[in-house]
């Protein structure tokens, strides 16, 4: 998500901002920790400033972001306390129920839970340092590196492929091993049965190609 010209853009303490998801994968934040800590002091400098998260006006006039949770978290970790948002919108007048369905409607929030199952929305964590780690959503980012698909503007794409990955490689074997859990998603990606995914780069066969 890119600011547009009707947004607004405001400063927010990273931990005031509301998550939208109740996961993150945490081996995807060490890998941002990294590149954050290899960066001199210009370029984070420069980076702080090109990066606006973009987020929305909820309830109580909380900020609640719809992007670049594993930023935040790994900026966080590394002791920055303050970053810029570009507002998309200002729901803060909708009741909660009202504003939730509205996110959702929007494609703005993603109430599922480290075993891909959907909770309520209470359940979404209240600051982004209370996310829980999703192996499979580091599993899908590195596959996603890898080239294992094509990155998408879809909202939550990384989840979609988390839970395509998720009965196929489990959680103990991404711990394990994750380099081989990586080639066996690498494989699976390739899949007709994953060409519903944002990104697929797989090669499509119609059915009727099957029977020449």
């Amino acid at each position: 998500m890119t600011p547009a010209a009707h947004h607004h853009f405001i400063e927010s303490a990273i931990l005031a901002l509301r998550p939208t998801q109740m996961t993150a994968g945490f081996a995807e934040v060490a890998l941002k920790r990294r590149e954050w800590a290899a960066l001199s002091k210009k370029d984070r400098k420069q980076l702080l400033q090109s990066h606006w998260f973009p987020a929305v006006l909820g309830p109580r006039g909380r900020n609640y972001i719809v992007d670049h949770h594993h930023l935040g978290l790994a900026l966080h970790e590394e002791g920055v306390e303050r970053v810029k948002l570009a507002v998309l919108d200002d729901l803060s007048y909708l009741a909660p129920a009202v504003f939730w369905r509205v996110m959702e409607q929007r494609n703005w929030v993603h109430p599922f839970d480290d075993g891909g199952k959907r909770r309520p929305y209470a359940d979404i964590p209240t600051r982004i340092t209370d996310l829980r780690d999703d192996p499979h959503r580091s599993l899908a980012g590195m596959l996603r590196t890898g080239g294992g698909y094509a990155k998408d503007t879809s909202p939550f794409a990384e989840f979609l492929w988390a839970d395509y990955l998720r009965p196929h490689v489990s959680r103990a074997q991404i711990r394990k091993d994750i380099d081989l859990a990586l080639r066996e998603a690498q494989g699976l990606a390739k899949s007709p049965l994953a060409r519903y995914l944002p990104g697929w780069s797989g090669v499509s066969v119609a059915m009727g190609d099957l029977h020449k």
